[in-house]
Parts: structure tokens; sequence; C-alpha cells
């Protein structure tokens, strides 16, 4: 495998995760909204999931039935990685962001990277690049200084709320990790249908199935309800895995800490909220993290996109020839 290809695989990693903090950052502001409103968390995770889970099945069934298929032992581990992880990141993180400041649940929950890089240290025996580790310190500093979080009453905020940052924290970690090696045997996007789907069954046995769809909702939640599904959840979890697909969870990780710029970006735009120094000197230093981690092309063999290369077509994305234009 020539180093230009992996060169240009490595950049397409960096611009998918790129573009799903772009889509991450509207809709934690647009799930705030919809709490206002007196939807949920719980329903809320109930209609992202399903819905997304129903458009993504479909699309999969039009275009690419190939990726729907698993092997029969690999069903529990889809059980784990959909009702756990999946099912986890999604309450825990809409339950933060109802409790608390949407920037201290975001800043929370960006403490997944540092979680991810102790496990690839500690369980997995990888070595991290010294580019690695000083991107992961400048980039979760920068989060720190960007969100405004020196501004908040920590004795003041909403202990539940905190709690669960951290337990969003934590699956995020778990659901990257279990992800990646998900994706050394199957395509990006047959790990994130199953996961969705086992997610939205959990969901939908812990709440009475489909209760949250027979609400009255008026005409805006349901656009709403429909953006988070699709383009804060369906497209954006796509796109990470595609990026973790190529340069695998802990560089994926702390490039998706640009979802917190994205949204002060976003809040300046269109909310005229004034951006302090502190906070466009922590954008600044997010971005530099990004760009330190692509200085120096830290080629990884254990990239699932390699390993499945490697293993050759008993792979499932390679079984259907479409993936190998994909």
């Amino acid at each position: 495998m020539s180093s230009e290809f992996l060169i240009v695989s490595q950049n397409r990693g960096y611009l998918y995760v790129v573009a799903a903090a772009l889509l991450w950052a509207v809709s934690g502001s647009a799930a705030k909204f919809l709490f206002s409103t007196g939807i949920s968390p719980f329903e809320l995770v109930q209609l992202r999931l399903t819905i997304a889970a129903a458009v993504l099945l479909i699309w999969l069934l039009v275009g690419r039935p190939a990726w729907l298929r698993i092997a029969p032992r690999d069903i529990g581990y889809f059980i784990i990685l959909g009702s756990g992880a999946m099912a986890t990141v999604q309450f825990t993180y809409l339950f933060a962001i109802s409790k608390i400041h949407v920037a201290a649940a975001v800043l929370i929950q960006y403490l997944a990277p540092s979680l991810i890089a102790l496990y690839t240290v500690a369980a997995t025996r990888d070595r991290l690049g010294r580019m690695t580790v000083l991107a992961l310190a400048v980039a979760f500093s920068g989060c720190y200084l960007v969100v405004g979080t020196y501004n908040f009453d920590v004795l003041n905020l909403n202990y539940p709320g905190v709690v669960s940052g951290f337990l969003s924290a934590l699956s995020f970690a778990w659901y990257s990790l279990q992800g990646e090696y998900g994706m050394r045997r199957y395509h990006p996007w047959t790990v994130l249908f199953f996961s969705m789907f086992f997610g939205a069954a959990a969901w939908n046995i812990l709440q009475p199935p489909l209760a949250a769809f027979w609400r009255g909702y008026s005409l805006l939640q349901w656009g709403w309800i429909s953006h988070i599904s699709l383009l804060g959840t369906l497209l954006p979890f796509g796109l990470y895995f595609k990026g973790i697909n190529l340069i695998r969870s802990t560089r994926a990780s702390i490039t998706a800490t640009l979802e917190p710029i994205t949204a002060g970006v976003l809040s300046y735009i269109f909310l005229k909220e004034i951006m302090r120094p502190l906070q466009i000197t922590g954008g600044i230093m997010v971005i530099a993290a990004v760009i330190l981690l692509q200085i120096k092309q830290e080629f990884d063999e254990n990239a699932p996109d390699v390993i499945r290369r490697r293993k050759g077509p008993a792979t499932s994305d390679v079984i259907d020839s479409a993936a190998k234009t994909d």
C-alpha cells in the first residue's frame, strides 16, 4: 500500500470528522430548544435513534444490501455496542444538556479523547506519537477556553447533569473504541446501522414502544426532531465512523473537539453572541491541535480500513464490489 494512498486516506478521515463536528455543533442547541418545549431526553433519544435506524435501513436496502450481512457470531458484539454504548451515549449527553449548560456538557464529553488515549496505551499496548499526545493536551485546553467553562459556578452546577456528562464521556469513548474494533471486519455503515438498530430497540423496550411518536408535536418541533435524527445523528455518526475507519479513534476524537468551536462561531454569526479573547484563543488552540495531528503523518497499520484491505475479500465490505468505490 503506497504512502500516497495512505496520506490521501488520512486526509479524507480528518475531513469526515470535521464534517461530523460541524453537524453535531448545531444539534446540541436544537435539543436544548426541544427540551424547553416540553420534550424529555427519554423521548428525544427514542425518536432520534428510531428515525435514524429506519432511514439508514431503507438506504442500505436500496443501495448497499450487502452491508446488512453480518456473521452470526458477531450478533452479540452488535447487541452490546448498540444497546450498551450507542443507547447510553445518546441519553447521557442529552440528559446532561437538559440539566446544565450545553457548553459545560460538551466540555465534559470531550474528556473522551483522553480516555481513549489512556485505554489505547494501557490495554492495547499501542504507543501514541508525540504529536498525538501534544495535540490531545492542546485540544482539551482549547476546548476548555472556547466554551467559557471558567465562567461557570462549579459549585452550583446541577450534579446529576455533571455525572451524566462524565458518563457521556465514558460511553463516547467506549462507543468509539468498540466501533473501531467492529470496523476491522465490517464497513463503517454496517457497524453504524446495527449499533443504531440495537440502540433503538433498547430504547423501545425501556420506553413503551414508539410512545414518543404519538405525542402531538408542532410542525416546528417535528422539524427539529427530524434535523436532530438525520443531520444531528445519522449523518454525523456515519461520518465520524468513516473517520475512525481511516485515522482511528484517538485522532478522530481529538479532531471532533472542533464541535464547540463551530457552535461558538455559529452563535456569533446567527445569534450575535460575542466571542471573548480567551474563547478565540481556545478556538485557535483546537484548530492548531488538529493541524498538529497532520504535520507528521503517523501511518497506522492498525487502522480498520488498512486491516480489512490486508485481509482481502473475506471481510464484509469487500464482498460487495461496490464498496471498493465508496
